[in-house]
């Protein structure tokens, strides 16, 4: 007796199908997957400034000097943390520029220094950042006091 062959694979209809139904689900998937990437560029742009904050205050405290975060020309386009020696203004660490998001600092364009003792000299800095416009993502909110001590909050400044 003759054994019947067995057909292994799938026919084209089955991989056809098979493709629109993948192509249905990732339609689905991607606006909610670029909301997600926006608020984690946010999430991810507050905590390095709040890092590089903490960073100069923890300088200036060590090194018994004033420690600078100057922003480049905006929040956004990075910023560098600087102390004068007495002869020369060092700098201690640069940050490059953020992509996808807009950072505005009250006042703006503000330099934060940091005394030798961590505190600073004068009033409140509100650094806001934003998630591209169009986005649904949430902002966020990097506040300094004169304590020195930067907090981070959800939401508008």
């Amino acid at each position: 007796m003759l054994a019947l062959a067995r057909n292994r694979g799938f026919t084209l209809m089955e991989l056809l199908i098979t493709l629109a139904v993948v192509a249905i689900v990732a339609s689905l998937a991607v606006p909610s997957f670029q909301n997600m990437i926006a608020t984690q560029r946010v999430r991810s742009a507050a905590n390095d400034l709040a890092t590089a904050l903490n960073f100069a205050r923890s300088e200036a405290v060590k090194r018994n000097r004033v420690v600078t975060v100057t922003p480049v020309a905006t929040w956004a386009e990075g910023w560098n943390i600087t102390y004068d020696d007495g002869a020369n203004t060092i700098t201690v660490q640069i940050h490059e520029a953020l992509e996808g998001v807009t950072m505005t600092g009250s006042p703006a364009g503000t330099a934060i220094s940091y005394r030798a003792d961590g505190r600073r000299n004068s009033g409140n800095v509100d650094i806001e950042i934003a998630p591209p416009a169009g986005s649904s993502a949430s902002s966020h909110c990097i506040g300094v006091s004169p304590t020195g001590k930067p907090e981070s909050a959800s939401g508008a400044c």
